[in-house]
């Protein structure tokens, strides 16, 4: 499967996704660990993609997304931004909301 198909897949999966550097509980930079962190808040659960991890991805997404930095939220397909748009979202009171109707959009199966 070539990369940008992947990306495509990943998003497609996922409705809140978030590709960042490591994991939301073992962060590897300060944005990611910021971005993971607002969204936790937002109490929805959300996917996320190790770049670390994924050379490809890393190297393809910001191409593809024509946003040149991690972390990046996508939500419902569309890419949300970067650490500083997540952080200014949230302040705003406008993130929780977005993520929470994302959330409920697409229900989670029950374990």
């Amino acid at each position: 499967m070539e990369t940008v198909d992947k990306i495509k897949q990943q998003i497609a999966e996922n409705p809140i996704l978030l590709y960042m550097k490591g994991s939301p509980k073992l962060p590897s930079c300060g944005f990611s660990s910021q971005a993971s962190q607002v969204l936790m808040q937002c109490g929805q659960p959300f996917a996320y993609v190790d770049i670390l991890q994924n050379p490809d991805i890393r190297a393809e997404l910001p191409k593809y997304a024509d946003w040149p930095t991690f972390p990046q939220l996508w939500v419902d397909g569309e890419l949300v931004g970067g650490c500083d748009i997540i952080m200014e979202m949230f302040q705003q009171g406008e993130l929780a909301p977005l993520i929470k109707e994302t959330a409920e959009k697409y229900p989670q199966p029950e374990e």
